[in-house]
């Protein structure tokens, strides 16, 4: 079996507990207007319009193929810029086996594994084994990075093998979350709550956007939410920053420091030493 990875991450500090290796699946089912990674967002049809911008060749054709030579790939991203598809010609299909193999062959300097997106779960068979065999044969813990909106079968079988969920939770409110990302946060909220229930939930993660989600209403509401949930579940709230955004959220400079500290503190209040900040 395979999956559309994005690309890997060898080890980060970031994405759950200890040094982890982190792996991004291709795909979404949301359109978030300040998507910091809008290159996961859909698989390359292979329209060719990276091709001309690479600087240093690592793009071509083959028939009616984009190959990329990682070999040659100066990590510039013009080719990311290029694409009208919200694409990479980057990613690519990779086996379950060598995927394993991958995550052995560095298993003694990690802690665990994260997977995330775009969003995972949409190749949620490939997740299952891959975590399972992992599970089985090694000591990572395994994670999943995810926007919440699988269907509640997903849940229940990805819970079965996975050691923590971090759930992006983009608005409490319902009429801002579709706003936001083009999707309701009906079946996130009820992932939430599920994933606290089986003691899976260790993290919500909730951007602060200008003009959205920075109103001290909405983030009392997620604070709240997570204390509702959760005595452990942690709150990370992100800053917003424009950098990689493809819409008129593009244009938002960075929010300022202090605006975000106040809705940090806000958070606090609720949540006491719960709150991430990023």
């Amino acid at each position: 079996m395979k999956a559309w990875v994005n690309k890997i991450i060898p080890s980060t500090l970031i994405d759950g507990p200890g040094s982890r290796m982190a792996i991004f699946l291709q795909g979404c089912n949301m359109r978030c207007l300040y998507c910091h990674n809008p290159e996961t967002q859909q698989r390359c049809n292979h329209c060719g319009s990276c091709v001309a911008v690479c600087p240093a060749g690592a793009l071509s054709r083959a028939g009616s193929e984009v190959i990329h030579r990682p070999d040659l790939c100066l990590a510039c991203d013009r080719c990311l810029a290029a694409c009208p598809r919200y694409s990479s010609p980057k990613c690519r299909p990779m086996e379950e086996e060598e995927l394993y193999r991958r995550i052995v062959a560095d298993a003694a300097f990690l802690d665990g594994v994260t997977v995330s997106g775009g969003e995972a779960s949409l190749q949620a068979e490939f997740l299952h084994r891959l975590f399972r065999r992992i599970k089985g044969n090694t000591g990572l813990t395994t994670f999943l990075d995810t926007n919440g909106t699988m269907p509640p079968a997903t849940a229940h079988k990805l819970a079965e093998v996975t050691d923590g969920f971090m759930v992006d939770l983009k608005a409490f409110d319902p009429d801002l979350h579709q706003e936001l990302t083009g999707v309701s946060n009906r079946a996130v909220l009820e992932n939430i709550r599920y994933l606290a229930e089986r003691g899976l939930l260790y993290e919500v993660r909730t951007v602060i956007v200008p003009g959205f989600t920075d109103r001290p209403a909405e983030i009392a509401a997620i604070a709240g939410l997570v204390r509702e949930v959760s005595a452990q579940t942690l709150l990370k709230l992100i800053r917003f920053r424009p950098t990689g955004v493809r819409t008129f959220l593009a244009e938002c400079p960075p929010m300022a420091e202090e605006g975000f500290a106040e809705l940090c503190r806000i958070a606090e209040t609720v949540l006491g030493g719960r709150v991430v900040r990023v």
